[in-house]
């Protein structure tokens, strides 16, 4: 029986390691200067989700010396919580397909508003980020590079 069970694990984690769906979806894993270069994103995976926060802004602090807040959100319980740190992409999933990563959302703070987000690599270090609202062609998109954590 326990020799059954060691089988089992073994093939699972086998399977497991040679899914395209986990090799080529983590290569969005890592940290990118946005088009800007304003801000740093860190994207990062949750059970079969990608998700993305700030990780380093280039002006972290207003003119008064506190910590950037989030006044445009339209949920005013919201409009205290510091930018930095603040989870900015949620819920991509990846296409295998279409070699992208859909169906999430990205936030701007500048604006406070949410758009439907989709997100494809050209090359191992250039990122497309694609947000819109309703469908795809009415959006805009914004090439992200990928950066060392350090400015």
């Amino acid at each position: 029986m326990f020799r059954l069970k060691l089988i089992l694990i073994t093939l699972f984690y086998t399977a497991t390691a040679f899914s395209n769906t986990t090799i080529f979806g983590d290569e969005i894993i890592g940290t990118w200067l946005t088009a800007n270069k304003e801000a740093k994103i860190t994207i990062f995976k949750g059970g079969n989700y990608f998700y993305g926060k700030i990780a380093w802004l280039k002006i972290p602090n207003k003119t008064d010396g506190k910590p950037k807040t989030d006044e445009k959100n339209p949920d005013e319980k919201l409009r205290s919580r510091h930018i930095l740190g603040m989870l900015l992409l949620k819920g991509f999933e990846f296409n295998e397909k279409e070699k992208q990563w859909i169906n999430g959302e990205i936030y701007d703070p500048k604006t406070g508003k949410t758009y439907s987000c989709k997100m494809k690599l050209t090359n191992s270090n250039t990122l497309e980020v694609r947000g819109y609202v309703g469908i795809s062609l009415m959006g805009k998109t914004e090439v992200w590079t990928r950066s060392e954590m350090t400015p």
